[in-house]
């Protein structure tokens, strides 16, 4: 029976390993399941007074290659609140990737088959990262409107993110940060786990959701007026990200 259930965590042959995953877990307190019909796991848990879920395995975007690590909470931010912060490498690749679309197929108009990230880098303008040193090199800023920002990047995101590009973002892999309908989404690429990855990318997640909510009462309280999300709205006819376990979501 428990070597049944080892074979269970540790995935099919050439599968991913969700041993150190399921330990990370059951350290924490969290609830740990296997993705039913496909190669990866599930941790879901609650801090402070959202919930919050990880995913990590076969990846949701074609633009990350190998294992995906993913992370969602659900936090009731405004909708209009649409930041994106995205490693530059991937950021030139998929503004490459977009204009070659145009170009190929003749489209005057974004086409809604591509992931959001790809289309807010079309239709957001690039927010200034130059007073932040240890950013401005490795990452790009668009948004939906750009004073709510600063007040998500600086101070302590800033500092984490720069700490990361030492250690879990070293080797510039694929890394997406944003905020879109309510909620703060990270994905990273990432071939295999350890604790000392999660405990990383769990700490710097935190801060980007603490970050968010502040950037979002401050602009509120600033009499800041969110912007229309109707250039957005059709967003909806997509399937929803970070599906439930028992469903297969479509890949992008």
């Amino acid at each position: 029976m428990l070597d049944s259930f080892k074979r269970w965590i540790g995935g099919t042959p050439g599968g991913p390993d969700g041993r150190p995953l399921a330990t990370w877990a059951k350290q924490h307190g969290l609830e740990f399941k296997k993705v039913r019909d496909e190669q990866g796991f599930v941790v879901e848990g609650r801090k402070d007074n959202y919930v919050w879920r990880l995913e990590w395995g076969d990846p949701q975007r074609s633009y990350i290659g190998g294992r995906e690590l993913r992370l969602r909470a659900e936090l009731a931010l405004p909708h209009g609140l649409q930041m994106l912060l995205i490693s530059r490498s991937l950021a030139e690749r998929l503004e490459a990737d977009a204009f070659d679309r145009f170009t190929q197929d003749m489209q005057t108009q974004i086409d809604n088959s591509m992931p959001e990230e790809m289309r807010w880098l079309a239709m957001f303008p690039k927010v200034n990262l130059s007073t932040y040193r240890g950013l401005r090199g490795r990452f790009v800023a668009v948004a939906s409107a750009a004073p709510p920002v600063a007040t998500w990047v600086e101070g302590e995101l800033a500092a984490r993110l720069e700490e990361a590009t030492t250690r879990s973002l070293a080797g510039d892999p694929p890394f997406v940060l944003m905020t879109l309908r309510g909620r703060v989404y990270l994905r990273l690429e990432a071939p295999s786990l350890d604790v000392a990855l999660l405990e990383e990318v769990q700490a710097l997640y935190d801060c980007a959701v603490r970050r968010a909510m502040a950037a979002a009462e401050n602009y509120n309280e600033g009499g800041g007026a969110w912007p229309s999300t109707t250039s957005t709205a059709w967003h909806s006819q997509l399937q929803p990200e970070f599906p439930s376990g028992d469903n297969k979501q479509r890949r992008q």
